[in-house]
């Protein structure tokens, strides 16, 4: 599997997830584009929204995944974090029923309880896989789908560009991030007991370049993925 230093070219000093999070968790809102996750989730054909009733927010930061999910219908979201600086904004937002401190490998939500789990921009931070799909299936009812937006392994390897933020010093801090190939999400989640529905990916286009003029030479390159995974009935 490759490894994120080899491609890294800022060299940022690297912090752990919640400590990074916690001081990201009050610019995060500004810095993050709807392109990167949430124009995915509107594009996908699966799951209809309208038939999910419950749904685990697997990383839930700020709260803007949830409310997306408000928005469409569902009734019941239930989030978990690691982060408290960003659970306090996810509260401020209100669109979970509750909320938990834990982390997204072992939440302490009831099993067999939902019919959606959905993480959104998570991958990158977890070394393995692994305990994430499965506890992702644990969560999920006989038939229940499982929704991943993931930072592209392409964009992070062709950048050499970490998770990061600027904290109010002015030092730009890396988020420990690892590069998790398109392959192995499917490897990793079918060993779990999920099926591929549907695999969209974003690229950087005139709304990128338009928010960040730079980015002009990474035009066309994938920068986010959504997989979609339905478990067996």
């Amino acid at each position: 599997m490759p490894v994120f230093a080899d491609f890294d070219t800022r060299h940022y000093r690297t912090v752990d997830v919640a400590t990074g999070y916690d001081g990201w968790s009050s610019t995060y809102e500004d810095s993050v584009l709807d392109a990167m996750d949430l124009a995915l989730l509107d594009g996908l054909t699966v799951p209809d929204w309208r038939t999910v009733t419950r749904a685990a927010d697997l990383g839930c930061g700020t709260g803007r995944t949830g409310a997306w999910l408000r928005g469409r219908g569902v009734e019941r979201v239930d989030g978990v974090d690691l982060s408290s600086g960003m659970l306090a904004l996810a509260h401020e937002r209100g669109a979970h029923d509750s909320l938990t401190r834990g982390d997204v490998r072992d939440t302490g939500l009831p099993g067999a309880s939902y019919d959606l789990a959905i993480a959104s921009l998570i991958d990158e931070h977890l070394p393995d896989l692994a305990p994430f799909y499965a506890e992702a299936r644990r969560l999920v009812r006989p038939g229940g789908t499982c929704v991943l937006v993931a930072y592209h392994p392409q964009f992070s390897m062709v950048s050499g560009m970490p998770t990061h933020y600027t904290d109010a010093s002015g030092e730009d801090i890396a988020i420990a991030t690892h590069v998790h190939l398109i392959s192995d999400h499917v490897r990793t989640a079918t060993a779990a007991g999920w099926t591929l529905a549907e695999l969209s990916e974003a690229t950087v286009d005139d709304t990128w370049v338009a928010a960040k003029p730079k980015w002009e030479r990474f035009r066309g390159h994938p920068i986010s993925a959504a997989f979609v995974w339905i478990a067996p009935v």
